[in-house]
């Protein structure tokens, strides 16, 4: 029996490789399927099965074109309906691997149709669960992603979810192990934790959501308690993992088109596509091309993207770093974005080199941040998330978190300079893009965040954890 995890970083997910035998299942696959076949040509394996534990509303599975591929079947929990063929697989349904088996224990709570997978081994002992966004590493899945009108709330979702983990997956022994779908920095859960595998005893012990002595009330008190709202491109997604989508390398193909700096603005001034930048910050800072949004590939770049970009049928023209074109498109199909028009051939050297208009944005060291604000009080806008600011902040800095900007647009000065922050510095040129490209430029970004502010000396709120607010 093999079992391996195959995580991606970007979008914090888990997808699986379980083989026995010569034959192989794959759990909550990533888009671009290659790797999996692969995989499975390489140990002489046959795909026999593609198990879904829940449709997911992060990312774009990959499940269509797996099956489409291998012939394998999907599989999803019960009430799950889709667009496409699949086994809607009973609760307590038996699947033969090899000389393993994997059971379908349904788990309604984080959606209707979600469904933990428990591995038995060669001897019929119960030996891992897949548990997709039911049951996280020190969390589990929010409960508000499948409400309907008028017919079932947040509440009864945490309440069916409740019931799930406490009848289905506390009664199994503490030496089972845990593969979650999702690690810290995942939407799907409030606080995730940044291991990705552990035992169930220990989950036992230290998840909040896993007490034994907790009442349902106590239990969708805290599991709702503190929830914002969804990423909007969430039930976008959604609709693609039910309905089906195009194949990645037909996206891909159609996405990567180099164009010409004379072309790529052309494209930019006749239709409505964002120019969407995946440089270094630094870089971006130092030049851009005008109106223009920064989200870096090093950074979490798929879900900002999600987050901020929202629509996935929005048209996106890409500023790359050069050889990165592939890698920028493949990761925006992960989230459903499949309407890139093309991306600037040469990168932003070539623009420049075409003599084409550009911009900059001012960007200072945390030491000179620190000497401006002694000298008196100036706005700071600090666009990390609510609890990190109430966690720790400079005095008298205001809280826009990045999540939300468009939101907070009216509270930015209209003329008097203000100075930008986040953790390290990543989030704030993001924001910094997305303000100059609403027309607002009186501001200043501060270089490595508010760690470095910290470490500068400017005075900050006494710290408090976390885990108390």
């Amino acid at each position: 029996m093999k079992i391996e995890q195959i995580y991606t970083g970007c979008l914090a997910q888990g997808a699986y490789y379980i083989e026995s035998n010569g034959e192989v299942a794959i759990i909550d696959p990533l888009r671009e399927i290659k790797q999996y076949i692969d995989k499975a040509k390489e140990n002489n394996a046959e795909i026999k099965y593609i198990f879904e534990t829940h449709f997911h509303a992060d990312f774009v599975s990959g499940h269509v074109t797996l099956s489409k591929e291998t012939g394998a079947p999907i599989i999803y929990g019960p009430s799950a309906e889709t667009s496409f063929d699949a086994i809607i697989a009973k609760d307590g349904q038996v699947f033969k691997l090899g000389n393993i088996s994997i059971t379908v224990l349904h788990t309604p709570g984080h959606t209707m149709e979600s469904s933990v997978y428990l591995l038995k081994d060669e001897n019929g002992k119960d030996h891992a669960i897949f548990s997709g966004d039911t049951l996280f590493l020190g969390d589990v899945g929010r409960p508000d992603l499948a409400q309907k009108a008028g017919s079932i709330t947040e509440e009864d979702l945490a309440g069916y979810l409740f019931d799930s983990l406490r009848n289905k997956i506390m009664p199994l022994a503490d030496d089972v192990i845990v593969y979650p779908a999702h690690g810290a920095g995942s939407s799907c859960g409030k606080n995730l934790s940044k291991e990705t595998v552990d035992t169930l005893g220990n989950q036992k012990k230290t998840n909040y959501a896993l007490r034994a002595d907790m009442t349902k009330e106590e239990f969708i008190k805290e599991v709702t308690d503190g929830l914002t709202p969804p990423p909007q491109y969430f039930p976008l997604n959604v609709k693609m993992n039910k309905e089906g989508y195009d194949d990645f390398q037909d996206v891909l193909k159609r996405s990567a088109q180099a164009l010409s700096p004379d072309a790529f603005e052309a494209a930019a001034n006749e239709t409505d596509a964002v120019v969407l930048d995946v440089r270094k910050q630094s870089n971006f800072a130092k030049g851009h091309i005008p109106r223009s949004i920064f989200i870096g590939l090093d950074g979490g770049f798929a879900p900002w993207v999600g987050a901020l970009i929202a629509d996935v049928k929005q048209p996106i023209l890409l500023v790359t770093p050069e050889g990165r074109e592939e890698e920028a498109i493949t990761r925006l199909s992960r989230v459903g974005f499949d309407h890139v028009i093309g991306y600037l051939k040469g990168g932003f050297a070539a623009w420049k080199n075409a003599a084409k208009e550009y911009d900059t944005i001012t960007s200072i060291p945390a030491i000179t941040f620190k000497e401006i604000k002694e000298t008196g009080d100036i706005p700071v806008f600090d666009v990390r998330k609510e609890g990190e600011f109430l966690s720790e902040h400079t005095l008298d800095a205001n809280n826009t978190p990045l999540d939300y900007i468009n939101n907070h647009l009216a509270e930015f000065p209209n003329k008097e300079t203000f100075y930008v922050h986040c953790a390290g510095g990543y989030r704030s040129m993001i924001a910094a893009s997305i303000l100059k490209s609403r027309g607002i430029h009186n501001l200043i970004d501060v270089q490595g965040g508010f760690a470095a502010i910290k470490e500068a000396g400017v005075e900050v709120s006494e710290y408090v954890c976390p885990s108390t607010l």
